[in-house]
């Protein structure tokens, strides 16, 4: 699959694409004339690597992942650091879920204000 295609199917940029190679996170073969040919499974490598950066992980943390991803298994010192990166994202995603529950009652409120927050101004106003 030629590189344009795997970014046009993994939602991501020819320039994303070029970058993970670069960080050594993907890898494509190389035709004879220069072109990149990636494998049917890099879409999903790259949807997994955008998933890892969006959690906040730095490229040094997913390069260390991907192949535990691949094989399964992790050395009992990256067993730890995976797992403080979990807790991590698990305090991140509750830090979220308490800001969306409470964007989610200001609109409600303002949907439908309870009796108490509706204002009376001045006569004519």
């Amino acid at each position: 699959m030629r590189i344009g295609e795997v970014a046009r199917q993994a939602g991501v940029s020819v320039r994303a694409l070029r970058y993970y190679e670069e960080q050594d996170l993907l890898r494509s073969e190389r035709s004879p004339g220069g072109q990149r040919h990636y494998p049917d499974a890099a879409v999903a490598r790259v949807r997994l690597i955008q998933q890892l950066f969006a959690a906040g992980l730095p490229s040094r943390s997913v390069r260390e992942v991907l192949p535990c991803v691949d094989s399964g298994t992790a050395a009992p010192g990256l067993l730890e650091h995976l797992e403080a990166e979990r807790a991590r994202i698990s305090e991140r995603i509750n830090d979220l879920t308490a800001a969306r529950e409470r964007l989610d009652t200001v609109i409600a409120n303002t949907r439908n204000p309870p009796p108490e927050c509706t204002r009376s101004g001045p006569a004519g106003v």
